[in-house]
């Protein structure tokens, strides 16, 4: 296996246990375990079929609405703001990936542009 497949997996699971294990605290104990496994395992999933661009958005979204929401609302507002970043940023990492992909696909399907020639038989 490639060593940036590897890099990715382990990304996802630390990216998407991290967010498994926040929501099992919050949910109580008996959620923990089973919640950081599942984020662990959909994190793997994700990093096995190459979404840096899911985790660098839901990377981003966590920071700029947990930084939003402490200063709209005050420090006890960070952690809804993260988590609807987090979603958020996810939602549009995946949006811009596919946009990206549609938009490089139009550009390598599209003709080439077409010279025309001066027609130097009529002096």
């Amino acid at each position: 296996m490639a060593n940036s497949k590897v890099f990715d997996i382990v990304l996802g699971s630390v990216v998407l246990g991290t967010v498994g294990g926040l929501i099992g605290m919050f949910m109580g104990e008996g959620f923990l375990w089973p919640a950081l496994l599942l984020g662990i395992m959909l994190g793997a999933g994700v990093g096995f079929l190459g979404g840096r661009q899911l985790f660098l958005g839901i990377f981003l979204g966590t920071v700029l609405g947990g930084f939003l929401a402490w200063v709209l609302g005050g420090v006890d507002t960070i952690t809804v703001g993260a988590a609807s970043g987090a979603a958020m940023g996810g939602f549009l990492g995946i949006w811009v990936s596919m946009l990206w992909d549609v938009f490089s696909q139009r550009k390598a399907e599209a003709p080439p542009p077409v010279v025309e020639q001066p027609d130097n038989s009529a002096h």
